[in-house]
């Protein structure tokens, strides 16, 4: 069954087609992701299903009848508790199921004249409750309570929960309202790793039709079936996951590339002939009309041919980390370490050996004690500070990017931060702002104004600068845009210094990490592989 069809839709907000004629149809019970640079279009897609904004032309068919979820933004709830949030979620449920009671007690009492007519209504009522999963809704708010880790939370306040932990609720009360049509908007933001793989079994047993926009390419190679990808207002459709549209991209942009080099050629060797011809034309005067005659009838065909787009590659982030000069073989050496905040025990005893040249991860729950123990390390780095049960390598260097970025003065503009550490002329900075994609209007933006995305870019661009020998990044992936992620990944796997990092980014550990140390349980384990290693040994 069809669920939702795009028909030649155009969107225009005045400044030229976000969305250029695209069409598209997502099926009942499909998993799609949306995929494609930021600005490419991607919320505005949402937004028009949701019914949040309107098309300039062409036309949206939503199936009838279908009710739509939306993962969106955080909204103040009034100073109610978790709990009350995710029942008001079920509240139609429980309004039904209460109507239903109702019933039951008047048909105890009814007279014979009544009561056809009181079975009447209570079984109209009872189908309605069925078709919406009413005798589940117990089951299923304790499933989701428990998967979101929310136990823990369900009497505190929601308006005075951190930005995660509010993004966490609103998705758990999205699911819990069992919309038709689920539309999910950076849906991982914030999920622990045993949390999102919690969720993505999840949202394959609940058969609905999903619409995904995110950044976690292994959250969609797990979840998703088919592939919108949105580049300069067109959509192309790939039947596969995330993994089989970038391959298969990949594949179309050889062959495009491969069919502009043909039409390069061929209009070259069009453009030589007219100048051949004309030049026999006029050599041949006055006879040389035919040649001019054969001369303006390539020139014809040429000015009707429709010219093919040199292919791009859009990551042109120059990001290369270099050393100054490496450290000790030994880089960071714990043994036997008891690590505490404040006086609660996070990890007992923990072992960490990582020597030089290694790509390590520390991987776990949230809360756990990852960034804790990464700060407790820099502090003593920072501070010369002596803990006998932590060995730190000679001649370390370390640049360090945290989970969250902040700014000493956010008044600053993009260039003033940059010209605080940048050694050069003017003109060669503005050059490298703008190969971090800070253009011109950018460099004049004030630090407090910039997106997590162009904060992460722009410590970024201050690292790399550093020529540090031990890189230490706290969650490095978040907030940056698929491209810049693969950029980002392809410059450590060069990297020939240390790195330690903290993330929940499969795809990422996957790709650069040697060696993971786990939390779980107050107990580090080692293992040396990458994502896919270590869930494999826990597999056996």
């Amino acid at each position: 069954m069809l669920e939702i069809n795009f028909n030649k839709v155009y969107k225009n907000f005045g400044f030229g087609n976000v969305l250029d004629g695209i069409s598209f149809e997502i099926k009942t019970g499909e998993i799609v992701a949306l995929v494609g640079n930021n600005g490419a279009g991607k919320s505005t897609i949402l937004n028009i299903i949701s019914g949040d904004e309107n098309v300039t032309s062409g036309k949206v068919t939503i199936r009838n009848g279908s009710k739509i979820g939306y993962l969106k933004q955080i909204v103040d709830n009034n100073n109610k508790t978790v709990r009350e949030v995710l029942n008001e979620s079920l509240k139609d449920i429980f309004d039904m199921e209460q109507r239903l009671f109702e019933l039951e007690l008047k048909m105890e009492k009814a007279s014979v004249q009544e009561i056809e007519k009181l079975v009447t209504k209570y079984t109209n009522l009872q189908d309605k409750f069925i078709l919406n999963d009413g005798y589940q809704a117990s089951k299923r708010l304790g499933k989701i309570v428990k998967g979101f880790k929310l136990e823990n939370l369900l009497d505190s306040e929601y308006n005075k929960l951190s930005g995660g932990e509010k993004r966490i609720v609103s998705l758990a009360s999205l699911i819990l309202q069992n919309p038709d049509i689920i539309l999910l908007d950076e849906p991982t933001n914030h999920l622990d790793i045993e949390t999102l793989e919690w969720f993505e079994e999840y949202l394959k047993s609940i058969k609905k039709t999903i619409l995904i926009v995110s950044h976690d390419r292994y959250f969609l190679d797990k979840v998703a079936s088919k592939t919108l990808f949105l580049e300069k207002g067109s959509c192309e459709v790939y039947f596969g996951n995330y993994t089989y549209f970038e391959e298969e991209h990949e594949k179309r942009i050889m062959i495009e590339f491969e069919n502009y080099k043909t039409q390069e050629k061929k209009i070259n060797a069009m453009k030589e002939s007219i100048k051949k011809l004309k030049e026999y034309g006029r050599r041949a005067s006055p006879e040389g009309g035919m040649f001019f005659r054969r001369a303006a009838s390539i020139q014809k065909r040429l000015d009707k041919m429709v010219l093919i787009d040199k292919p791009k590659n859009d990551n042109d982030i120059n990001l290369e980390f270099n050393v100054d000069r490496r450290s000790g073989k030994d880089v960071l050496i714990i043994k036997k370490k008891d690590l505490y905040i404040k006086d609660r025990l996070l990890v007992k005893r923990i072992f960490m050996d990582i020597y030089y040249g290694e790509k390590v991860c520390i991987i776990g729950k949230n809360g756990i004690g990852k960034t804790t123990l990464i700060k407790y390390i820099l502090n003593l780095i920072d501070n010369n500070e002596i803990d006998e049960q932590i060995k730190i390598g000679s001649n370390i260097k370390v640049g360090y990017i945290p989970q969250e970025i902040k700014f000493d003065n956010p008044k600053e503009t993009v260039y003033e931060y940059a010209r605080n550490f940048f050694e050069g002329e003017d003109n060669h900075l503005r050059s490298s702002l703008f190969n971090f994609h800070f253009f011109d209007d950018d460099i004049s933006k004030k630090i407090e104004n910039l997106s997590g995305g162009e904060k992460v870019r722009l410590k970024l661009f201050e690292l790399i600068l550093k020529n540090s020998n031990f890189l230490i990044l706290d969650e490095p992936t978040n907030h940056i845009d698929i491209e810049t992620r693969s950029v980002l990944e392809d410059a450590l796997l060069k990297y020939k210094g240390t790195l330690l990092c903290v993330s929940h980014d499969r795809y990422f550990i996957n790709k650069v990490i040697n060696k993971i140390y786990e939390i779980n349980n107050q107990q580090m384990n080692c293992y040396l592989g990458n994502y896919d290693y270590y869930k494999e040994k826990n597999r056996i």
